[in-house]
């Protein structure tokens, strides 16, 4: 159903049912945008609070509904303040794990106090993938604040997809926005992929085209916004029982089954067949999947099927599957990261805020 429904408002579903279903999620986004905009309208006011934390806070966040790659984004900023002396706590929701909505430190930069079932995948990811970065979850992310303030003495924070979470003040706001489809289809939720409607973006203190690579074109969508362009690449295989990573090449001509639970799978295929891995299949979990003994199995059956010799999947995913490396074999996670082609819009910010 999450497949279906993202291909049909990208355009991919066009029979007369699928375009009959699509007028009708318009209709019910109507009354969706218009609560979306009295939200806002009320937090502008004053009438719904909006708290601050004595330390500044970074937002990173989005318009549309996954797959603009928060999580590398936020490792760079998190990594360019760290590489200047300073702390840096990132503050997240926590979603998908069994202490989601509880106000827990999930790492103190040295130390994993929470398994990625507890905390959720991307706070765990942060905290391997970081070495000095202090993460914290909590639904309530000024209480969550508080907290690394209270125990871990950040310098400043960086509360991750923290667009929409107007009850935590930030310092500065920067919107992740996909270059080859930036609104998407225009429309917000059920119709479209937009959170909110695309007059949102002016709350922006500067975007980030990301994915840009192969894709032409300079400036903002957004007239007057700052904007940086940048892409996203695999640069290696990382062993899920740990180890050596290894480069591409090392899989030329050895059948792969790639496998992952995140927003957009069909871009991760992609990003694998671009560096030359030979797909033999694929296998598309829900976003944010948990794993158990039902998943593992279909895992191994559908290599066994296929004749796969290795499994690659995500470093999201692989964070959740140290417990299966034995029953798995050989599987890799491919370390994804940011690669700027013009940062300057964003350093600018960043430096301005130091």
């Amino acid at each position: 159903m999450e497949r279906y429904f993202r291909e049909l408002v990208e355009g991919r579903r066009r029979r007369a049912c699928d375009r009959l279903l699509l007028l009708l999620l318009t209709v019910f986004s109507i009354p969706y945008t218009l609560v979306v905009k009295v939200r806002v309208a009320l937090y502008a006011a004053g009438i719904l609070p909006s708290r601050c934390l004595p330390r500044k806070v970074v937002s990173v966040g989005n318009l549309t509904v996954g797959g603009t790659g928060k999580t590398p984004m936020v490792a760079w900023i998190a990594r360019y303040f760290l590489a200047r002396g300073k702390r840096v706590a990132v503050i997240s929701r926590g979603y998908g794990g069994t202490a989601e909505g509880k106000t827990r430190i999930v790492s103190d930069g040295e130390t994993l106090f929470l398994t990625p079932e507890e905390a959720g995948d991307e706070p765990c990811l942060l905290a391997r993938s970081v070495p000095g970065l202090m993460v914290v979850i909590g639904a309530d992310r000024h209480a969550a604040g508080l907290l690394a303030i209270e125990r871990l003495s950040p310098d400043l924070f960086i509360l991750d997809d923290g667009f929409q979470h107007l009850r935590l003040r930030r310092d500065l706001n920067i919107l992740l926005l996909d270059c080859r489809s930036p609104f998407g289809n225009g429309r917000t939720l059920p119709a479209g992929l937009l959170r909110e409607p695309t007059s949102a973006a002016s709350r922006a203190d500067v975007a980030v085209l990301t994915r840009c690579g192969g894709v032409p074109g300079e400036g903002s969508p957004v007239a007057g916004l700052p904007c940086s362009r940048a892409s996203h690449r695999l640069t290696a295989l990382v062993p899920l029982a740990g180890g050596t990573p290894l480069p591409f090449p090392s899989l030329k001509g050895v059948r792969v089954l790639a496998f992952s639970g995140i927003a957009d799978p069909i871009s991760f295929f992609s990003a694998l067949e671009r560096e030359g891995v030979e797909l033999a299949a694929t296998l598309a979990f829900p976003d944010h999947a948990r794993y158990g003994k039902r998943e593992i199995d279909t895992i191994c059956r559908r290599r066994n099927d296929s004749g796969a010799a290795f499994l690659v999947t995500t470093e999201k995913d692989a964070v959740k599957l140290g417990a299966y490396a034995d029953l798995l074999g050989p599987c890799y996670a491919a370390r994804l990261e940011m690669e700027f082609f013009d940062s300057r819009a964003l350093e600018k910010a960043l430096e301005k805020l130091m």
